[in-house]
């Protein structure tokens, strides 16, 4: 089993910026993909951004230029730095881990900008 803690979500006012951090412990072998997923007040799940294990990254249109992802292999952690937060970006962002083949999911950490 895999455990995801995520971290860094709150308030911020548009314009501003936040930084989430998601641990991942447990049985880790080999970690082919790390993510952040978003989910707004009733909309589907989304991809954020995700970095896969040879570094490239992707990430949704309606946040590229604003957010990166970034890795620490040795702490098994992956970032996710948000800045000129919009309020379309008011959701709860949920950690992704593909491993093995599994999908792994943190308990959603919630980002809340405010006009």
């Amino acid at each position: 089993q895999v455990q995801l803690v995520e971290s860094g979500g709150g308030l911020v006012q548009a314009g501003g910026s936040l930084r989430l951090s998601c641990a991942a412990s447990g049985s880790i072998f080999s970690i082919n993909a790390m993510g952040w997923y978003r989910q707004a007040p009733g909309k589907q799940r989304e991809l954020v951004a995700v970095i896969i294990r040879s570094g490239s990254t992707n990430y949704a249109d309606s946040v590229k230029g604003r957010f990166t992802i970034s890795r620490d292999n040795a702490k098994n952690t992956v970032y996710l730095q948000m800045n000129s937060l919009k309020p379309e970006d008011t959701a709860v962002y949920y950690c992704h881990v593909l491993s093995r083949g599994s999908d792994y999911w943190g308990k959603g950490t919630l980002v809340t900008v405010s006009a």
